[in-house]
């Protein structure tokens, strides 16, 4: 069994530069290949990630079928002020579907997306956004993480086959992380100091397998642009 609390708490600050210096907002993108270049960090053994080729371009792959969680991490400092929507692509092969996501018993997912306002002292002050592909909550559903309320959850799409993804089966998801902060924690974040992926299933000890795909950071005129 994984300490949820662990993901938030383990995701500290660097201590590297901002990306994002300079006068104009421009987006902050991570290819699969950068994606895949992450730190790893292990919480009940390892979970399988590997760069693949697909008919749509390059994705990181993510198995898990051995009870295990582990995710991809990019620790470095992103300023919300100049980028604060986060888009994302993942296509899911194998949903996670057994177990209630509000418990511990079913806290896992085919595919997550973490967003971290880290506090390395004060670490009762760190809050994250957890989004997430669920067959069993409805879309939009909300909820506190079951190991750890500092997490908060969010459905942004059914596994099981969403009317929104494409022929291929990749699914697009845009948030303002800024506005969800806010809304979910009653935080107003300037910056975010982590970003991670994570396909997990040790509470369930089913099999999930996702590909991911590119990530960007925009301004938030892209949100209007859509």
């Amino acid at each position: 069994m994984k300490c949820r609390l662990a993901m938030i708490t383990a995701i500290g600050v660097a201590g590297f530069a901002n990306p994002q210096s300079g006068a104009a907002a421009e987006e902050i993108r991570f290819s699969p290949a950068a994606i895949h270049a992450w730190e790893p960090h292990h919480f009940s053994g390892e979970t399988r990630y590997e760069l693949i080729d697909t008919a749509e371009g390059e994705a990181v792959e993510g198995i898990c079928d051995d009870g295990t969680a582990s995710g991809l991490f990019y620790r470095q400092p992103i300023d919300l002020t100049r980028t604060p929507v986060i888009e994302w692509r993942w296509r899911i092969l194998d949903p996670i579907s057994g177990g209630d996501p509000m418990t511990r018993a079913g806290d896992d997912y085919a595919a997550r997306l973490y967003a971290v306002d880290e506090h390395s002292v004060l670490r009762w002050r760190t809050r994250a956004l957890n989004y997430v592909s669920s067959t069993r909550v409805a879309v939009g559903e909300e909820w506190p993480n079951a190991y750890a309320s500092q997490a908060h959850m969010l459905a942004v799409d059914n596994a099981s086959g969403d009317e929104d993804a494409n022929e291929a089966g990749w699914q697009v998801h845009r948030r303002n992380l800024r506005e969800d902060f806010e809304r979910f924690h009653d935080r107003s974040v300037d910056q975010i100091d982590a970003i991670a992926l994570m396909t997990d299933c040790d509470d369930t000890n089913e099999r999930a397998e996702v590909h991911y795909g590119e990530i960007r950071l925009l301004p938030e005129s892209a949100l209007n642009a859509q």
